[in-house]
């Protein structure tokens, strides 16, 4: 298992971690698998989504901040982040993507996003790279 380090410069921000993923697949020598990828943080999340366009990415953090405001008043997590724990958990903790002939199974337009939503921050990712 390989750790990325990720860090992030605003609250909520996500950074596309593909060619890291990819340059661990690259280095690993695995032709056909699969490859997790986990974040261990509650308030961070994993999704995999267009990375071609960044108005894609401005458009869901603006959607997810419309759906999950950051200041609620029946909000009663002490810690005052319980938009990030519900965000991070509408995106997920993980993804798991096949590899194919030495390469990450992805379509056209798709990347890895690591999503922060209780940042600036700098967080673990582990990758998990596994041969059939």
């Amino acid at each position: 298992m390989e750790k990325l380090e990720i860090s992030t410069q605003t609250r909520d921000q996500m950074v596309d971690i593909t060619s890291q993923v990819r340059s661990l697949l690259h280095e690993s020598g695995v032709q056909d698998g699969h490859v997790i990828v986990y974040v261990p943080h509650t308030t961070a999340g994993i999704t995999i989504n267009e990375n071609c366009d960044p108005d894609v990415v401005r458009d869901m953090i603006n959607q997810l901040d419309e759906m999950v405001p950051w200041s609620q008043p029946f909000y009663r997590h002490a810690e005052g982040n319980s938009a990030a724990h519900v965000k991070a958990s509408m995106m997920g903790s993980s993804v798991i993507l096949l590899i194919e002939e030495g390469r990450l199974v992805l379509g056209r337009w798709q990347g890895i996003w690591y999503c922060e939503f209780d940042g600036p921050r700098t967080r673990d990712v582990y990758v998990s790279i596994s041969a059939d």
